[in-house]
């Protein structure tokens, strides 16, 4: 399997073609998923005109290259489903990328087997100022006291809503915006409201083979109601909770009257969000770009309809599931404090174009962007910006946290698809995710 990873590493990094070296430059690469569009932004040296997360990504590279005649940023794309066995493969290889983007969820992982750098002593070296990172970004790439990335962005999950159904459904307020609930019992009346009058399903969201998606409604409704999931070390989880069985129980009552529109992917979800056949698609930040610009085509049932808020408060605390894009530093990715520099120009100058991320949906991870004016006349941005103080996740001390979501989110599908008992559920989950973490490295 290893092998394997390590073959598809390689054909990737192959397919951004061959290219000298310059002596007279520092070299350093840079591994990163967001896709590939050289065809269209290859050309394109100011961040400014790029376009959605591949288009942004590309130009700013090209842009730093454009700006630091002595430096250049060799870029190295992996696809983001393997992305993580990539990295590993390449680590195991010793062929080692200088800097590379990581989830916030994985950072820990490889911060525990000692393989990135901690960042503090530089960045206020160089001027990166990590008192005005958000209060998610900070959490997110801190470990032990100790910044071990550069926040690049947080995204969360959200509530993409169709005011034209809306409306329909009785659901708009005076001024025109969407009502949302305030408690699960409201939730279920908007819902049978909604189907009542639209004769369509309220939601729909990847209940088939995207399990993460379940993880994070179920983990944003634990959120809400205040509840630690797991331990204080990190080591166990507790579903015996009864806040674990609000949430199932709300979401199993949901799918099981007809409001979740049923068996559907991920591209599937979009999609009947996109064609009117729902009236709130569950997904994150990183699709506000994409519904935007159908929401301005003459052709499209989204036509002027399109809404974006944090996905509702149901329980008494502000709270949504929230992660990061951040850049890490590897050990072994430069040779020289020549290339460690280098590396660290590029990481201010991407800190110092945050906002131009922003654009693609994800929300900034400076205060000072967040706050800005700039930024919340960004069409929908005004009413997500609280996320950067009311995200949540999982705890930083939690190891292997992408392979827990999908474990959870396996059993929460179970709930949803095969109408299997919450209780059930409850102990499937926590014997499962137990058995991993007691495996995990630390």
């Amino acid at each position: 399997m290893k092998r394997a990873a390590l073959l598809l590493c390689a054909a990737l990094l192959a397919a951004c073609g061959p290219a000298a070296k310059d002596p007279a430059k520092t070299e350093i690469t840079l591994m990163r998923f967001f896709g590939s569009c050289e065809s269209q932004f290859g050309q394109v040296d100011k961040a400014s005109e790029g376009v959605g997360e591949c288009g942004i990504v590309t130009t700013l590279v090209n842009e730093f290259n454009a700006t630091h005649p002595d430096i250049v940023v060799r870029t190295q794309i992996g696809e983001w489903g393997p992305y993580y066995d990539q990295l590993t493969a390449r680590l195991v290889s010793k062929d080692i990328p200088t800097v590379a983007v990581m989830h916030e969820s994985a950072l820990g992982d490889y911060v525990r087997r000692k393989l990135v750098l901690p960042l503090d002593a530089d960045f206020a070296r160089v001027g990166v100022p990590v008192d005005d990172f958000t209060e998610h970004a900070r959490k997110g790439t801190t470990f032990n006291g100790q910044t071990y990335a550069l926040p690049f962005d947080t995204w969360a999950w959200l509530w993409h809503i169709n005011t034209k159904l809306m409306k329909q459904a009785g659901l708009l307020g005076a001024d025109g915006q969407p009502v949302l609930p305030r408690s699960p019992e409201e939730l279920l009346a908007q819902a049978r409201q909604f189907k009542q009058k639209t004769g369509k399903p309220f939601f729909a969201w990847a209940v088939a083979n995207e399990t993460a998606a379940n993880n994070r409604t179920f983990q944003t409704l634990l959120a809400q109601q205040g509840t630690a999931l797991f331990a204080e070390d990190g080591k166990s989880i507790n579903m015996q909770q009864p806040a674990v069985v609000n949430a199932l129980a709300l979401m199993q009552a949901l799918y099981k009257e007809g409001h979740v529109r049923p068996n559907l992917d991920y591209a599937a979800a979009n999609q009947a969000f996109l064609n009117g056949q729902a009236g709130v698609v569950v997904v994150g930040t990183w699709t506000i770009d994409q519904f935007l610009r159908e929401s301005q085509k003459a052709d499209s049932p989204l036509q002027g309809g399109y809404a974006v808020r944090p996905f509702a408060q149901l329980y008494a605390k502000p709270a949504v599931f929230a992660d990061g894009h951040s850049w890490a530093l590897f050990k072994g990715g430069t040779t020289d404090a020549k290339g460690h520099e280098a590396a660290l120009t590029f990481l201010k100058f991407v800190w110092e174009r945050t906002a131009e991320w922003s654009r693609t949906g994800h929300l900034p991870v400076s205060k000072t962007v967040a706050q800005s004016e700039a930024f919340r006349a960004l069409p929908q941005r005004e009413s997500l910006a609280e996320i950067t103080t009311t995200g949540a996740s999982m705890p930083g001390n939690v190891p292997t946290q992408r392979n827990i979501e999908l474990l959870i989110g396996e059993d929460v599908a179970n709930l949803l698809l095969s109408g299997k008992p919450v209780a059930e559920v409850q102990a499937s989950v926590e014997k499962r995710v137990n058995k991993a973490l007691s495996k995990a490295r630390r």
